[in-house]
């Protein structure tokens, strides 16, 4: 693992960064090159100093390395190529992370769920699936977790960042057609308007989140205990964000004026329950 990576992970200073330090060495190490990875995507896709135009371009160009090999790949993509080989990681995951970064060059809208669920596949879904794989789980049904999982962060970012990316360029990534559900119009959004419409569409949101925790829940329970253990850092995420949200959902979802977090108390509370009842990790 090269020092670029480190670094990055350490700045980041995610709750999945947080999550990581719980894994076999070898296996965090794997996992920070990955988050590395997608931390670089990201902040191509968000550098607004930079023309659209020129942020697509880079991220092409990381396609097209993935895909086809880099010219002069620097360090740090030799260590992603290493990754992804020795790893076994397929190509099409690591491209789909690059797609759905490349939604966000413009703002856009989302007409239905189903539209909204490509772009969170993309940007979250297949984080996991690579996840599991650099985790060590075998069984099959370790994807449906993963994409389970992936679905519920992504809406519990969507609904915790609303407006704040209504500050950034006016983005809307609720779906327009559960605005229209409640009677709730994309101006109102824009006018930042919290009222008894507002709030029965984000807790349709929020129970539509919930039924991924759900889901993603049933599905850990049933796998091998093997699995179960390799799976303790997305466990401690889907422990975090699921406070999350029930945090917004008790405070009435006051997204317009506060951005919601987890004091470091609270994840540490949430780490160390699962350092206590984890299973022994492979590679202890």
């Amino acid at each position: 693992m090269s020092v670029v990576s480190s670094e990055i992970t350490r700045k980041a200073k995610s709750n999945l960064a947080f999550a990581l330090g719980i894994l076999p060495k070898e296996r965090r190490d794997d996992m920070v090159v990955f988050y590395a990875f997608c931390r670089v995507i990201d902040d191509l896709a968000d550098d607004q100093e930079v023309p659209p135009a020129e942020r697509e371009a880079a991220l092409n160009a990381w396609k097209d390395g993935l895909e086809n090999g880099f010219a002069e790949p620097t360090p740090f993509q030799r260590e992603v190529l290493e990754l992804r080989d020795v790893r076994g990681i397929p190509t099409e995951l690591l491209v789909a992370v690059i797609e759905g970064c490349k939604m966000d060059l413009r703002p856009q809208r989302f007409g239905t769920w189903e539209d909204l669920s490509q772009y969170t596949w993309r940007v979250a879904c297949a984080v996991g699936l690579v996840s599991v794989r650099l985790f060590g789980c075998k069984h099959p049904d370790a994807d449906r977790f993963a994409v389970a999982l992936g679905h519920a962060l992504q809406l519990t970012n969507i609904l915790r960042d609303v407006g704040e990316d209504l500050s950034n360029e006016l983005r809307i990534y609720l779906p327009l057609a559960d605005l229209g559900r409640f009677q709730y119009t994309e101006r109102d959004l824009v006018g930042r308007v919290h009222d008894g419409r507002f709030l029965a569409l984000m807790a349709y949101e929020a129970e539509r989140t919930e039924a991924f925790y759900q889901e993603a829940k049933e599905i850990h329970a049933s796998l091998p205990a093997a699995d179960r253990a390799a799976l303790v850092p997305a466990a401690i995420m889907e422990d975090t964000y699921r406070t999350l949200l029930g945090k917004m959902r008790r405070d009435g979802f006051r997204v317009f004026d506060r951005r919601y977090r987890l004091s470091k108390a609270r994840k540490l509370a949430i780490f160390s329950k699962h350092l206590i009842t984890r299973p022994t990790l492979s590679g202890e």
